[in-house]
């Protein structure tokens, strides 16, 4: 992989598959996508005294990883009627830690999981369709 962030549908969409590839191609622990803290709705990024929930996604293998709220949770589960390929495997809510951890099995190609991680990151966290992203780790 050459670069790292994308801000538009297709080019996001596309990093994310190559990212999923390079995880595949490198036998990587997990890969980690990141949303730019600029693009995180009702945060104010140059606000330091207050921190910044940053939304992120993971991929192993064939699980996408992600914490929400039960409003973000409501989101996600009504956008996997549009992947039949994705269903919910686990949903955790540990009493010392605010949300729910959300494991995702998803079996399909890399650009496909491509698509599913960029409409999951857009839909349960309410951003704009022209939100920046990182992939932070492969």
């Amino acid at each position: 992989m050459t670069r790292f962030d994308a801000a538009d549908t297709a080019e996001r969409r596309k990093l994310f598959a190559e990212a999923v590839l390079a995880h595949r191609n490198r036998g990587s622990q997990f890969l980690t996508i990141e949303v730019d803290p600029a693009d995180v709705p009702g945060v104010d990024a140059d606000d330091e005294d207050e921190p910044v929930a940053v939304p992120w996604i993971q991929f192993a293998e064939k699980t996408f990883n992600l914490d929400c709220d039960e409003a973000e949770l409501d989101r996600l589960k009504d956008l996997l009627s549009e992947f039949p390929e994705c269903r919910i495997d686990q949903i955790e809510r540990p009493e010392e830690a605010e949300g729910t951890n959300v494991r995702i099995t998803a079996r399909s190609d890399a650009n496909r999981l491509g698509q599913f991680a960029d409409r999951a990151l857009q839909v349960t966290y309410g951003l704009d369709d022209d939100y920046r992203a990182w992939v932070t780790q492969i």
